[in-house]
């Protein structure tokens, strides 16, 4: 179930924008592993965790499998 009334943090906000990468030009998109987005946001794995436990909790991230994390939604595109 989606949490529409949640409201991602800065580090939440960046994961997403990374998981959306490519949607607009028909490349590959959605996934992530957390060392992807340490990489990427230049950011300690622990608060990379934390962050997608967040986005995984409100449901706009599901945990697809050991590390993988996929894009459900965000309410606030519909």
């Amino acid at each position: 179930m989606v949490n529409k009334d949640f409201e991602p943090d800065d580090r939440q906000e960046a994961i997403l924008d990374i998981l959306k990468e490519g949607r607009e030009d028909g490349e590959p998109w959605g996934y992530a592993n957390p060392k992807r987005l340490e990489e990427a946001l230049e950011t300690r794995r622990q608060y990379i965790n934390r962050a997608l436990r967040g986005l995984v909790d409100a449901g706009w991230v599901e945990k697809v499998n050991r590390g993988l994390y996929c894009f459900v939604t965000d309410p606030r595109e519909e």
